[in-house]
């Protein structure tokens, strides 16, 4: 530190500074004193040290000062003859002069020396001010690139994830149609042999058929997992109260996930609805259930939690296909192994799962994904090692009103048919065609086939028909195409659709069309039932979008 800052702390005390000044003349007006004779020829040039210590240690003013009193002492006591206050010849007006410049421009001096080194303190607080924050900003932006770089990376991250889970999505459902197909010709066949037998064959047969029935019933679960993740299952929405829709499920997860398995709701108060497909959300909720709970293997806790959220702008950025808004989040919570960052990227993946040989297919989570991602919601998963793991769905918000569903409704006795309503089966694969028609004729309806649109129209020509139950991906004239030129010339008929995959012609951004009945393959004799004695009864479906 130079000198002049080491005194600047004295400059901004007048009460110091002029005590001083006075001190300093008054010290070397006791030293000229002393000095006596020796020093007689200059007694202006003995105080200009004075003047210039007390302009050093206050600037002008303390200069001024003792510029002045030290001529009125000199004059007094060191200029001949003494007790004159005026100067009498002019060698001493001009020694009196020549000592007034000289302590003025010492003052002067020391004046632009004072404020230049100020201006420079000033200067040099305001660079190192314009340093720091220069700093802040430059530390600022780089901590905002880093940010922007992560989210780019996490982006271009769930790009080529979309695009691998569309490139598995579409290989699959590409498979769905003809499996389907098979399958249903499989479960109706079973089904039709098992309601034939009257009681008298081997005990074997029967334990056989069911056996063959629920190989095939597993592998319809299969594919519909399957459509299910490459977002292909056609969805029926309505509006669900989700508070209700756990309460009502906490029994059956009790007894499913077994007592060492510590089930804990906690409920939102004032929870928006959704809207969603009802049966499919249950099976989600199932699913992650039981997921959670095969990762406590020694018991545990599972809390289910939901909650009214919103999704900004920010987080949408960084998770493609999630649009910003309001959103009805559902939480499921285990304390369970958790999963290693490696697991958790493949998480999603068809077919993928730590689990033992047979006993998982890795379809559980691919087909909830699905599911959330077809109705335009978002799923996350957060997971640790040993501390467990949680997954959260978030379905959009339902805006506007809509009756509340929160359980899907028991399935009755079969209903049976009568021969007074007659059923057009339309489908172009024969085998498919053939059980489906001994299926009807089984149930009690009259039935006649169709391989084709033009050929089902050529027999509304000649025939009375009250229902058509139709294929939708068919050649020459698709099922929706055949429906819209019967609707035109027969309004009274009803259509029921069936398929194994469908992408368009009755669904709709995931969604059955307004009024639209389906029946998906590979459908059980009990669900065919049902299915066409609710059309034919004209009861309403479910709310669609």
């Amino acid at each position: 530190m130079d000198l002049l800052s080491a005194t600047d702390w004295l400059r901004h005390r007048p009460g110091l500074t002029y005590p001083l000044a006075v001190a300093a003349v008054a010290f070397t007006f006791l030293l000229r004193t002393a000095a006596g004779d020796y020093l007689s020829g200059f007694p202006f040039l003995s105080f200009l040290p004075a003047v210039l210590i007390a302009s050093f240690i206050g600037g002008a003013g303390p200069g001024v000062v003792a510029a002045i009193l030290s001529g009125f002492l000199v004059q007094q006591f060191f200029v001949e003859p003494h007790d004159i206050f005026w100067p009498v010849t002019f060698i001493q007006w001009l020694g009196l002069s020549t000592f007034i410049a000289n302590a003025l421009i010492i003052v002067g001096l020391m004046q632009a020396i004072v404020v230049s080194h100020g201006r420079q303190l000033r200067l040099r607080g305001e660079l190192n001010d314009f340093n720091r924050k220069l700093e802040e900003t430059v530390a600022q932006r780089t901590g905002e690139l880093k940010r922007e770089m992560a989210e780019h990376a996490s982006a271009q991250a769930q790009v080529r994830q979309l695009q691998k889970m569309e490139t598995i999505g579409q290989l699959t459902g590409g498979v769905a149609h003809d499996f389907n197909n098979m399958l249903a010709i499989i479960i109706g066949s079973l089904d039709l042999a098992q309601r034939r037998l009257n009681g008298k064959e081997d005990p074997r047969l029967l334990n056989s058929i069911q056996s063959a029935r629920d190989g095939a019933q597993r592998a319809a679960v299969l594919t519909a997992r399957l459509l299910a993740f490459s977002r292909q299952q056609p969805l029926a929405p309505e509006t669900i109260d989700l508070n209700k829709l756990v309460g009502g499920m906490s029994e059956l997860l009790r007894r499913t996930l077994g007592e060492q398995i510590r089930i804990e709701t906690v409920l939102a108060g004032g929870l928006w609805p959704t809207f969603a497909d009802l049966s499919q959300l249950e099976n989600a909720i199932l699913n992650l259930s039981v997921n959670a709970r095969d990762a406590m293997p020694d018991g545990g806790h599972l809390t289910i939690e939901t909650a009214n959220t919103e999704l900004d702008d920010r987080y949408a950025r960084m998770h493609q296909e999630v649009e910003a808004g309001q959103y009805v989040m559902i939480s499921i919570t285990d304390t369970g192994i958790g999963m290693s960052p490696e697991v958790l990227e493949r998480a999603f993946d068809p077919f993928y799962t730590t689990k033992g040989a047979g006993k998982g297919t890795g379809l559980g989570l691919s087909q909830v994904y699905g599911y959330v991602k077809q109705s335009r919601g978002h799923i996350k998963i957060y997971s640790e090692i040993d501390r467990g793991t949680t997954v959260k769905i978030y379905l959009p918000r339902r805006v506007g009103s809509g009756e509340t569903r929160f359980s899907a409704p028991s399935m009755m006795p079969i209903p049976q048919g009568s021969v007074d309503d007659t059923i057009l089966v339309v489908e172009d694969d024969q085998s498919v065609r053939e059980m489906t028609a001994e299926s009807l004729r089984e149930l009690g309806y009259s039935v006649l086939q169709a391989a084709s649109g033009p050929e089902a129209l050529d027999v509304l020509q000649n025939e009375r028909v009250d229902l058509i139950f139709t294929d939708i991906v068919m050649p020459q004239m698709n099922g929706r195409q055949l429906a819209d030129a019967v609707t035109e010339k027969w309004p009274d008929i009803r259509i029921l659709y069936t398929t194994g995959y469908t992408r368009n012609a009755i669904v709709h951004n995931g969604v059955l069309d307004y009024g639209v009945s389906l029946l998906a393959k590979p459908f059980s004799l009990e669900q065919l039932a049902h299915k066409v004695r609710e059309v034919l009864n004209g009861k309403p479906s479910a709310e669609q979008a």
